[in-house]
C-alpha cells in the first residue's frame, strides 16, 4: 500500500475515533460517582487488594 493510501486510511480511522460518541449509561455513572466516599488511602488499598500487590514483600525481594 502506498504512503498516500496509508495516510488516507489512518486519517479516516482517526476521524471516526474523534467523532465516535458511545451511548452513555448515566445511571451507572451516577452510581459510580456516588460511591466515591472512600478516602484516597482506602482506594489505593482496594487497588492493592484487587491486584494482589503487597509493598512490604516487594521491598524484601530487592535486598
Amino acid at each position: 500500500m502506498g504512503r498516500g493510501r496509508q495516510k488516507a486510511k489512518h486519517t479516516k480511522v482517526a476521524r471516526e475515533l474523534k467523532y465516535f460518541s458511545p451511548a452513555t449509561n448515566y445511571s451507572e455513572l451516577e452510581r459510580e460517582l456516588a460511591s466515591g466516599h472512600l478516602s484516597e488511602e482506602d482506594r489505593w488499598a482496594d487497588l492493592a487488594d484487587k491486584y494482589n500487590v503487597d509493598d512490604e514483600d516487594s521491598d524484601d525481594d530487592e535486598k
